[in-house]
């Protein structure tokens, strides 16, 4: 078994067995409006398919295998091959739910959506910050502008900026190493719509690419002249290996992501079909489950990413329970009105 796989193994087992502490002392978790599976209900049997995320795929993960525990007929498959690679197998039919770290694509996964019949509820479930990160033994870095950001990972930046000092002139003159997402992934991105800002929000080639995560994790932990970026719950389950430098001044907490203060905060979704939900036995429990009062707050915390202000809370279930069908965002990536509270409530 690899040093990688171990490490997701071990993480995995330790969320669910601390999740399944919490959710058992709250008596399980009902709420979202029906069956839960367990608590002297039927158990639910049947299949559901999600794909997508990587940044979702530990809070979607961890609601999977706590609902198997109290329905052990319950087949969940949870992969994370990416926001963009999930919502292709969603608007294709193929997938019931699709983790987002972005959301829909207006002008081209809608269209593809609609084309074959897939309608959907669009769910935030917490805020993420994405950290940008050094080895925990790089001793000259703390902050990073967004200005510093762009200069580094810019298309232009290929095969040219490849050393600290070329970044910020106080730093030393070592050549330095980058990790980042793949292509298809929603924190790409967000990242490069949001630092980069060129029109095909891409960032330069040169750079140790993946889908997952974990590896990009590794890749900086190993190496002392790494920078890398990802989601905030992979830095917070990695304090001792990593540190996540401040952005224009701001360094990412719950506080300063959830107040949107840290200028890499995001909200990150999960898309249910509206056809699973009436045709497939496990869907309307599982999500249920997952979106209850007693359970959203604690799977999110015990992921470690954000969770949701309370009003946004009620406002992203009532999408939910009253089958409100549709994205709130724009086709440039913004809600409705520039609230995603408020978006949400004129939706309703």
């Amino acid at each position: 078994m690899s040093r990688i796989l171990r490490a997701r193994l071990v993480v995995g087992v330790a969320l669910v067995l601390a999740l399944s502490l919490v959710v058992a002392a709250c008596g399980g978790g009902g709420g979202g409006g029906g069956s839960q599976g367990g608590g002297g209900s039927e158990p639910v049997s049947g299949e559901i398919a999600i794909e997508g995320s990587s940044t979702v795929q530990p809070i979607t993960q961890a609601a999977a295998e706590l609902f198997r525990e109290q329905n052990p007929k319950a087949r969940i498959s949870v992969g994370g091959a990416g926001t963009s690679d999930g919502f292709e197998a969603f608007c294709q039919g193929d997938t019931q739910i699709s983790d987002a770290s972005r959301p829909i694509d207006v002008a081209e996964e809608v269209p593809v959506c609609e084309e074959n019949g897939v309608e959907f509820i669009e769910i935030p479930v917490a805020f993420d910050g994405i950290s940008v990160v050094v080895n925990e033994q790089n001793d000259f870095a703390s902050d990073v502008t967004s200005e510093q950001l762009k200069t580094l990972w810019e298309p232009a930046a290929e095969g040219e900026i490849t050393r600290w000092s070329q970044v910020n002139p106080q730093w030393p003159d070592e050549e330095i190493s980058l990790y980042g997402p793949g292509t298809e992934s929603g924190t790409y991105e967000f990242f490069n719509e949001t630092i980069v800002g060129n029109e095909e929000e891409v960032n330069r080639t040169d750079y140790e690419a993946s889908e997952d995560d974990n590896v990009l994790v590794q890749g900086v932990a190993g190496d002392q002249n790494a920078l890398g970026y990802f989601g905030f719950s992979y830095y917070e389950n990695n304090l001792g290996k990593l540190k996540a430098l401040s952005l224009d001044g701001v360094k990412p907490s719950a506080e300063t992501i959830r107040s949107g203060e840290y200028g890499l905060s995001r909200p990150i979704f999960i898309y249910v079909s509206t056809k699973a939900l009436k045709n497939n036995d496990a869907v309307k429990p599982f999500v249920d489950f997952y979106l209850s009062e007693q359970n959203l707050d604690r799977l999110v915390e015990a992921a470690k990413y954000v969770t949701l202000p309370g009003s946004l809370a009620d406002e992203s279930r009532a999408q939910y329970q009253d089958r409100t069908t549709g994205t709130v965002f724009t086709e440039a990536g913004e809600p409705k009105g520039g609230d995603l509270e408020a978006a949400l409530k004129q939706a309703q």
